[in-house]
């Protein structure tokens, strides 16, 4: 392939940007849902309220995340005029199995697709040699760990809380815990955008150094992130999440379980804490995957029977597929793109 011009770089970079928008429009349920199916805030409220906090958390704890996604696609291994088409297939891997995801209103998530896409555009461009397979590795097993740590801590989370509050009346605790949530959700918001808009920063700094940005002297694997594209990002997502996904949000608020303030409260606070945990360790999770399990834990303390399983699922399956299937569409389209240019 020949070296990319300067318009097709402004192009991919916009791409991302898109990508990085359809990211926090997918996962809008994510940050809204609770909120909206207790009361707490209207959905147009609910929006605004969760997009302003997507933003500002480009302030909050570093990049680490964002260095983990840029070290996916192996530089020392791959020639650097090739590298932004391996990043335009792995977005258009992503995108894709992102738009296929909301239209059938299922919650998978973003971050999986876009390391899927990045994992097959490489190994279409030069082999396996051309993918940390270490790297894709520790974000599989996070894919199985990050679910469980959401069941598990949200149920005993959710058992301690009641156990606090068993002597109030409902409708006072319910009056509380809809203040307690505006903080859950918050929090949530704000992890949210620590961990997610990472990911687009995360495949534009490669994309930059494929042209020189940086200059010669920097390593490859220890790439700095500028803040025009900190901005870019965290601005990106917050538009998206604003647009709202209301397939999701019906879904997410609705048909795994009937929430009260209580339960969304636990839900956003184990999910807020565990995502935090987990963007400052550098591990890119899936928030869509910790907020669900998080769901189904607080639910679960009702009783086996006050999650809708079936749905639980459907939701389960999905997560499964999206790594492969967003691998499959990235190195398909490279191969595309190499017949293009």
């Amino acid at each position: 392939m020949p070296s990319p011009p300067l318009e097709l770089i402004v192009l991919i970079i916009g791409i991302a940007l898109v990508f990085d928008f359809t990211n926090g429009f997918h996962d809008s349920a994510n940050s809204i849902s609770t909120v909206v199916s207790t009361r707490v805030l209207s959905p147009r409220q609910a929006v605004a309220f969760a997009a302003f906090f997507n933003f500002i958390a480009a302030f909050g704890f570093g990049v680490a995340v964002a260095s983990t996604i840029s070290k996916i696609i192996n530089l020392d291994h791959v020639a650097t005029e090739i590298v932004p088409y391996i990043v335009l297939s792995a977005l258009i891997g992503a995108i894709t199995w992102n738009l296929i995801t909301w239209f059938i209103g299922l919650p998978t998530s973003s971050s999986h697709a876009l390391i899927g896409g990045l994992a097959g555009a490489g190994i279409s461009a030069a082999g396996f040699a051309a993918v940390k397979i270490s790297t894709v590795v520790v974000v599989a097993q996070f894919m199985v760990i990050s679910p469980i740590i959401g069941l598990v801590v949200g149920f005993l989370f959710m058992v301690l809380v009641l156990r606090l509050t068993r002597t109030q009346p409902r409708e006072l605790a319910d009056h509380y815990f809809r203040r307690l949530q505006l903080l859950s959700a918050a929090a949530y918001s704000f992890s949210h955008g620590t961990n997610d808009a990472q990911k687009t920063m995360g495949i534009i700094t490669p994309l930059l150094f494929s042209i020189g940005y940086f200059g010669t002297e920097v390593d490859p694997n220890h790439l700095p992130v500028p803040i025009w594209v900190i901005l870019a990002a965290h601005a990106a997502i917050a538009l998206g999440t604003f647009s709202g996904g209301w397939r999701i949000v019906k879904t997410m608020g609705y048909k795994i379980t009937r929430l009260r303030p209580v339960h969304g409260f636990a839900a956003e606070t184990v999910s807020a804490g565990t995502i935090v945990a987990m963007s400052l360790a550098g591990i890119p999770v899936s928030t869509t995957h910790i907020i669900s399990s998080a769901i189904m834990g607080v639910g679960s303390t009702k009783g086996p029977g006050a999650v809708r399983w079936g749905i639980a699922r459907n939701i389960v399956g999905a997560w499964i597929l999206t790594i492969p299937a967003s691998a499959v569409i990235g190195f398909l389209a490279f191969l595309g793109l190499s017949l293009l240019f």
